[in-house]
């Protein structure tokens, strides 16, 4: 089966609650190396036969990202 992988993240000008939580709790594990942290999210999808990555788009564009606040990247996973 061909699996197409959708990573959705928040864009760069909002906020990211959990992924400061993250940043914030780092120090306490003794990781002082990383800068930022942002969390988003990677959804798959297979398909039955070829992997149709404008019908992906569309439904990451539609369904499976808030597009005002995420933006996502699509793309065949081997």
């Amino acid at each position: 089966m061909a699996r197409v992988v959708v990573d959705v993240m928040l864009k760069p000008e909002i906020l990211d609650p959990q992924g400061q939580a993250v940043a914030n709790a780092l120090p306490r594990l003794g990781v002082t190396e990383v800068a930022s942290v942002r969390i988003g999210k990677r959804i798959e999808l297979e398909f039955t036969g070829e992997p149709d990555l404008e019908k992906a788009r569309e439904i990451a564009d539609k369904l499976l990202a808030n597009t005002v606040i995420e933006s996502f990247d699509v793309r065949v996973e081997k």
